[in-house]
């Protein structure tokens, strides 16, 4: 073991304590993080290990980190010291698969972006605990660079074994909700592709209702929104260039593949046999992802009035209240409404309710809104304009968007999503006859 990496192991374990034994502003924020963080975990030791971990390097006081405010109150470090703390704002939280064992550690691949990483030992406590572990298996941990060739394991880990490919699925599936913020962190090229999808699809909303707000029956919706896949869809193969005036079979002639092969591979997926063969033919195109598929749930196609939004940033939501609410607001006598109350609190305390759609309630109709919150929370002095903000969070709503369900994936993950829901529903098919269709970036 090099001395930069034995160096590292005490840096990080002088930072851990610096962070531990603050009382002060610094211990409030680390409770403040330390609350948000282990309601979505299990609350177990490497729970708490992690978020003390996470919050050394994302924790803020002010405009400062746990590691900045550890550099300027200790004077004594040496320069390669400071570089090396620096240099751990880029560490981050992936899900990995062991690719390679080495003497020294691992060749690590991160699922969510498909880099590989040479990951080392920074302590013999940690390389005797990972001595056990096999390639092939799953690791969620964070990792820290050492030099821009190597990296070492920041704190600690959790091993999920080998994963076949739903079960893998899964996995990503909940880091992709419980880590949003490294989704593809060390992807920057990948996470701008994402957002300019979410821009794109919204674009593409827009020319085809003509507005960002629109509402009509839950079946009338989806056949809409399956009218407008098809139209981005088509858009999206000839950005590929696939023509979509081909025959499957000049495509399959084209992607050297049986044209059966295409359709029962569609079957399975749920996909259109043009988008699959776009995937088998690799020579076809060169884009790094896939745009995500919507479609409604079963419940909202049966509504009498969904409405679905459309933004920028925020995305896509489909809310079948959304007419009702907007009544109980427009309403002089809004109290003797039945069930308003509890259809407020349905929309503070679900997570399909997110901040853009309160800001819009807000825009719309501000005072009827804030006296139904004065009456609902049981606080007169409530404020729209100082307070609302204040309130979402109190309900766990961030008030920036975060990267959408709509978002286009890597092809790598919507490929792994696919297959995984084609086991599942070749497994369905054998007991059930039951049939799912395939999203391109969901949990199974």
């Amino acid at each position: 073991m090099d001395a930069l990496l034995e160096r590292s192991h005490q840096l990080k374990q002088a930072l851990i304590d610096f962070i531990l034994d603050a009382d002060d502003e610094l211990a409030e924020a680390l409770e403040t993080y330390a609350a948000a963080q282990l309601r979505r975990g299990s609350g177990d030791t490497i729970q708490q290990e992690l978020t003390i971990d996470s919050f050394a390097i994302e924790g803020k006081l002010e405009d400062k980190s746990p590691v900045d405010l550890f550099i300027q109150t200790h004077s004594e470090l040496s320069p390669s010291d400071r570089q090396l703390l620096n240099s751990w704002h880029r560490s981050f939280m992936g899900l990995f698969a062991i690719a390679k064992i080495l003497d020294d550690g691992f060749e690590l691949m991160n699922w969510l972006t498909a880099k590989n990483y040479i990951v080392k030992f920074n302590n013999a406590k940690t390389q005797q605990e990972m001595s056990r572990l096999k390639e092939g298996e799953i690791l969620l941990t964070r990792i820290s660079p050492i030099t821009e060739s190597y990296w070492t394991f920041s704190g600690p880990y959790t091993q999920m074994g080998k994963l076949g490919k739903p079960k893998l699925a899964v996995a990503i599936g909940n880091f992709k909700e419980n880590y949003k913020k490294h989704l593809y962190s060390d992807a920057p090229d990948l996470l701008e592709e994402a957002w300019q999808s979410v821009l794109t699809y919204h674009q593409q909303f827009i020319e085809f209702f003509g507005s960002d707000e629109i509402t009509m029956p839950g079946y009338q919706l989806n056949k809409k929104i399956t009218e407008l896949q098809e139209i981005t869809t088509e858009k999206s193969l000839a950005a590929a260039g696939i023509d979509s005036s081909k025959s499957l079979a000049e495509i399959a002639q084209e992607a050297g593949v049986d044209e059966e092969e295409i359709q029962a591979a569609a079957e399975d997926m749920g996909a259109d046999s043009k988008v699959v063969s776009q995937l088998l033919n690799n020579k076809t195109t060169t884009a790094k992802m896939v745009t995500s598929k919507v479609e409604l749930p079963a419940d909202l196609k049966k509504a009498e009035a969904v409405t679905a939004f459309s933004h920028p940033r925020w995305g896509q939501m489909f809310l079948p209240t959304y007419t009702k609410i907007k009544t109980i607001l427009a309403a002089e006598d809004w109290q003797s409404i039945e069930g308003y109350e509890k259809l407020i609190r349905h929309y503070l305390e679900s997570k399909d309710i997110n901040a853009f759609i309160w800001y819009r309630l807000a825009t719309e109709n501000p005072n009827s809104l804030e006296k139904i919150l004065q009456t609902v929370l049981q606080s007169p002095d409530f404020k729209l304009q100082n307070d609302l903000d204040t309130l979402l969070q109190e309900y766990h709503k961030p008030l920036e968007p975060e990267l959408p369900e709509i978002a286009s994936v890597p092809i790598h993950l919507h490929n792994l999503f696919q297959e995984a829901l084609g086991e599942v529903h070749k497994s369905k098919s054998k007991t059930k006859g039951q049939k799912k269709s395939a999203k391109g970036f969901q949990t199974l």
